[in-house]
C-alpha cells in the first residue's frame, strides 16, 4: 500500500517563514519568479506536499501569485507601503498591511544635544537629550533603525522611569500629553555605513532611505525628533493628505511606540 506523504508539523511553515523573508529583503523581487518546487525541495530537504503547503500559505496572504503552467511569482505589493500622514504609527501602518510589526531595543543613553537635534526640538545646542534607539521589524524582517530624541527639560525622568519599564506613551500621558501629530518629515537616501547595513540584513551596496520627522503635542511644541534610516528596496512611502484611514485622528493610546 502507497503511503501518502503529509507535512511534518513546522516544516512548511519554516519554509513559508524563509520565503517571505526572502521576499521582504528583497532576494526575492516583485514580479520574479519562485524557484521550482523540486529546488525548493532539494534546499529545505522536504517532501512535495510540504512545500505545495507553504507556498498555498503564501498565495493565501498575497505574497505570491500561482499561475498554472508557468511558475509561482511573487506580487507587487511586496513592498511596504508606508503612509507618512499627520497621524503616523508604525504599527497601524504595518497592520493595514496584514504585516506582522515587531521592535528591538538596542540603546538607551542621555547625551548632549547635537545642532540638527537641539534645532528640531528648539533647546540650546548641548543640552540634555534623552536618546532611544530601537530597530523595527515586518513579519521578522528588519525594516528600520530609528534613534529618537526627546528633550530631558521636558521630560526630566524619562531615563529613570525608561529604567523602571514605563512606555513612552505612558510617560507622555503622565505629561498630560494625550496625543501628538508629525509636525515635519525630511525625506532623503544615501548609501548605509556598515553597522546600519548589518542592523538591516541588506547589502552595504544597496541605498538606504532616511526619514528625519519632528512630533509635536497638541499645542505645537517639540516632543521629539527621530532619524530613521530604512531598507530602501524593502519599503515605499505615500504621503497621506487624508486623515483617513492611515493618518485618521486617534490618541496615542492605540500606539505604544514612537520609532516610526
Amino acid at each position: 500500500m502507497m503511503r501518502t506523504e503529509r507535512p511534518k508539523w513546522g516544516q512548511w511553515q519554516s519554509i513559508e517563514k524563509q520565503i517571505s523573508r526572502d521576499i521582504a529583503s528583497g532576494a526575492l523581487a516583485p514580479r520574479s519568479q519562485l524557484p521550482t518546487e523540486l529546488e525548493i525541495m532539494q534546499r529545505f530537504g522536504v517532501g512535495r506536499h510540504t512545500v505545495r503547503r507553504a507556498i498555498s500559505e503564501l498565495a493565501a496572504a498575497g505574497k505570491v501569485r500561482v499561475e498554472q503552467g508557468r511558475g509561482t511569482f511573487v506580487e507587487e505589493q511586496s513592498v511596504i507601503r508606508y503612509a507618512i500622514a499627520k497621524r503616523t504609527r508604525f504599527s497601524r501602518n504595518l497592520k493595514e498591511q496584514g504585516r506582522v510589526p515587531s521592535g528591538q531595543p538596542i540603546d538607551e543613553m542621555e547625551i548632549a544635544a547635537p545642532p540638527i537635534v537641539a534645532a528640531a526640538l528648539r533647546v540650546p545646542e548641548g543640552s540634555k537629550v534623552y536618546m532611544i534607539i530601537r530597530r523595527s521589524f515586518a513579519d521578522d524582517v528588519p525594516v528600520s533603525v530609528s534613534r529618537t530624541y526627546h528633550p530631558v527639560e521636558r521630560f526630566p525622568d524619562m531615563p529613570e522611569r525608561r529604567r523602571t519599564g514605563s512606555s513612552v506613551t505612558e510617560i507622555y500621558r503622565d505629561f498630560g500629553i494625550s496625543d501628538y501629530v508629525r509636525h515635519t518629515t525630511t525625506i532623503l537616501t544615501r548609501l548605509p555605513i556598515a553597522e546600519e547595513s548589518r542592523l538591516l540584513a541588506q547589502s552595504p551596496e544597496q541605498p538606504i532611505l532616511v526619514t528625519q520627522k519632528v512630533d509635536v503635542d497638541m499645542e505645537g511644541r517639540p516632543i521629539a525628533y527621530s532619524d530613521v534610516v530604512w531598507a530602501g528596496e524593502r519599503m515605499q512611502f505615500v504621503i497621506d493628505n487624508d486623515e483617513t484611514p492611515a493618518g485618521r485622528a486617534v490618541g496615542i493610546s492605540e500606539e505604544r511606540k514612537t520609532n516610526d
